[in-house]
């Protein structure tokens, strides 16, 4: 990760490192000097101010973890900054520590405990990482690992640990360097975390942080040493803050951001409650100070953590006030697209959905796969661009077989589509981001997420993690462009290729509103291909009668009346209306419908006070995939087709999930679209 880290993050790395200390260290100075204090305080004042000034990685991460925001654009950047600054920390705590230790005799020589340390460094690189990397290598794939691989990495910490204590550090320093050199991720990493994630975090830490409690007492805290130091702990992170927010605005980041970074980086936590108990350990702080420090470490960190929350809405970095839509996409454009992948098995069915999309010459794809991997194992998200040139990174996330299949198809189709590959390593609560903010910088029309539930070719359901569902609610929720949910019930992942099949039979419920609209226009674009036969079918309410002026109903009529134009009659292309008074009929029709093609598309929002709708929502499964969705998809259905359920962008004050569709209306005469002809455009490889 340290080769990984930025420029612009080392720089504030650096920058939040020295302020700090060197404006506490003045304050500290200065006070000494010209301020009367208790002889103790006095004592001890330089080792506060420096304590004070301290930065984590660690705290830093988890503060981003649990404020959901670790691969947001400011969570990575925090995360780069927190390494560096914490490594610098680190390497001081280190160095004070030792030579203290020898002033008060605790060891022999300075220069004995340093070789120590270094001697045990070399240890773990090169002796106990070469061990881990060979569990990992003979570990196969998808299997857990062997409760003896386990225990022998358990055996190192403990005896780390014991090394640690005998050489005259503290004893967390030797696990602190093996669990920097074990093999991050799964296998292993993920093991780990599974085996002492519990045990850590509800018997170690509280049990802790109880036993830490003993030695505050509030009690004997005098008022003159509480100004003091609160002095210093405001003097260190106010150089904290404009330590990071300066250079940020000198960066020309937004002055919002700039300020929630400052925050983030000067919160403190476990970290420095350990160095703390060190300190008062080795007598370079007393029990007064130690109650201090604790308190006002508690207090801040209460403070910006919930300051970060509010001022900070990583949403507002991927909201999009231009159209993103298939339906607003020129014909003869290139259209982007992205799909995200949950496991490798998805990979047939997106390809298939990539060539039913009809890549042109006139009109090439330009598709970006995102391949969506939880982060566990590891500290810090990862998003990993697989280019031709770079081969490990397929091989460490287990990637191979996707990206050579998404190769091939490339290859195949030279010229008209070009696939660029990702792998997003981050938490499932904020798995979101990773596609949204993709799909803003990329600027792509239509993102497609598969279902949480996916069915093989035999029928045979599995259900994919549970979080995956509200990952892709999440995404309908915040996507700035149209959004796609796959429901592939084997008839996509069981094709080989569109070559292979001599007529693809797609199916398409109308009724009204903006999601039938771009599933529609989706379907126009897929009706071009030659082995595909389109067949629409239009719901309309008998009931309803016509209504003049009616801005929904006439973008209705437009799209619908430039389909009949454009296909039917052509090939096997048919358009047909069918007049349902109320939901019975609504189903019967969908029911007729569910068997009798390979692929149905369908809108994900209706009007919940229609006729043809009333009634469906107190028994709705999936509100995720609206009405028609889920009906198709649900488990009494006898649907065993492909579903793809098409939503619309919708603008920022549109957010929402519920299925209305009067409130998704896009004023379609309020604005002036601009298409670049073909001529004007190319398909360009990722950089």
């Amino acid at each position: 990760m340290v080769k990984r880290t930025g420029k612009k993050a080392v720089i504030l790395g650096l920058i939040s490192f020295v302020v700090p200390i060197t404006l506490n260290t003045i304050v500290a100075a200065i006070l000494k000097n010209n301020v009367k204090m208790d002889p103790e305080l006095r004592k001890s004042l330089f080792f506060i101010a420096i304590f004070l000034a301290l930065n984590s990685f660690h705290v830093v991460v988890c503060v981003l973890a649990d404020l959901n925001l670790l691969n947001t654009e400011l969570g990575r950047l925090a995360t780069s900054s927190s390494l560096v600054s914490g490594m610098l920390s680190n390497c001081l705590i280190i160095v004070t520590f030792t030579i203290i230790q020898d002033s008060v005799g605790k060891q022999d020589t300075v220069i004995w405990k340093f070789l120590s340390l270094v001697c045990l460094v070399m240890i773990i690189v090169y002796i106990l990482r070469p061990v881990m990397l060979a569990i990992v290598r003979h570990t196969t794939e998808g299997k857990p690992v062997k409760e003896a691989y386990i225990l022998t990495v358990f055996m190192m910490v403990l005896g780390c640990l014991f090394v640690s204590e005998v050489i005259g550090h503290h004893m967390i320093l030797g696990p602190m360097f093996l669990g920097m050199a074990t093999p991050e991720g799964p296998p292993l990493g993920s093991a780990l975390v599974n085996k002492l994630d519990s045990y850590v975090s509800f018997i170690l830490l509280p049990s802790y942080f109880t036993l830490t409690g003993y030695n505050i007492n509030i009690l004997n805290v005098h008022s003159h040493s509480v100004v003091i130091i609160e002095f210093l702990a405001f003097c260190s992170f106010l150089g904290k803050l404009l330590a990071t927010v300066l250079p940020s605005l000198y960066c020309q980041m937004p002055p919002v951001d700039a300020i929630s970074l400052g925050l983030i980086m000067s919160v403190q936590g476990i970290t420095d409650v350990l160095v703390l108990h060190q300190a008062l350990h080795l007598t370079l702080i007393d029990d007064e100070s130690f109650t201090i420090m604790s308190t006002s470490l508690v207090l801040m960190t209460g403070i910006t953590t919930p300051l970060v929350k509010f001022l900070y809405k990583p949403s507002n970095r991927y909201i999009s006030h231009k159209r993103r839509t298939i339906q607003h996409t020129h014909p003869e454009t290139e259209l982007r697209m992205m799909a995200s992948i949950y496991s490798q098995y998805q990979t047939p069915s997106i390809i298939n959905l990539l060539e039913l999309s009809n890549p042109t010459a006139k009109s090439p794809i330009c598709f970006y796969v995102v391949q969506l991997l939880e982060l566990i194992g590891r500290s810090a998200p990862l998003l990993i661009t697989h280019r031709p040139d770079r081969k490990n990174s397929a091989q460490m996330q287990g990637s191979e077989h996707m990206i050579n299949a998404f190769r091939l198809y490339e290859e195949s189709n030279e010229g008209v589509a070009v696939v660029n590959l990702f792998t997003a390593v981050s938490p499932y609560v904020t798995m979101h981001h990773e596609i949204c903010s993709l799909a803003s910088e990329k600027r792509v029309s239509l993102v497609i997420i598969p279902f949480h539930k996916q069915w093989s070719s035999n029928t045979q359901m599995e259900e994919l993690p549970r979080p995956i569902r509200s990952v892709n609610q999440q995404i309908l929720r915040n996507a700035p462009c149209s959004v796609g949910i796959l429901v592939d019930r084997g008839t996509l992942a069981g094709t080989s290729s569109m070559s292979s099949k001599s007529l693809y039979n797609i199916g398409m419920i109308f009724v009204e509103g903006p999601d039938d609209r771009e599933a529609l226009a989706y379907v126009m674009r897929m009706g071009e291909h030659p082995n595909i036969s389109i067949t629409v079918t239009r719901l309309v309410d008998s009931n309803k009668k016509r209504r003049e002026g009616s801005i929904n109903q006439e973008l209705d009529e437009r799209i619908v009346n430039d389909f009949r134009i454009a296909h039917v009659g052509k090939k096997q292309h048919v358009y047909k209306e069918e007049f349902v008074c109320d939901s019975v009929e609504t189903i019967g029709i969908i029911q007729s419908m569910e068997n009798c093609y390979d692929l149905i598309l369908v809108g994900r929002r209706h009007d919940n006070n229609s006729p043809l709708f009333i009634g469906l929502t107190e028994w709705n499964e999936f509100p995720e995939l609206g009405f028609i969705g889920d009906m198709l998809v649900s488990s009494d259905s006898g649907c065993q087709v492909s579903v793809l359920v098409m939503q619309q962008q919708t603008f920022a004050k549109s957010k929402t999930t519920k299925t209305d569709s009067s409130k998704y209306l896009m004023r379609e005469d309020s604005c002036i679209i601009l298409d670049m002809p073909r001529k004007f455009t190319r398909v360009c490889p990722e950089s």
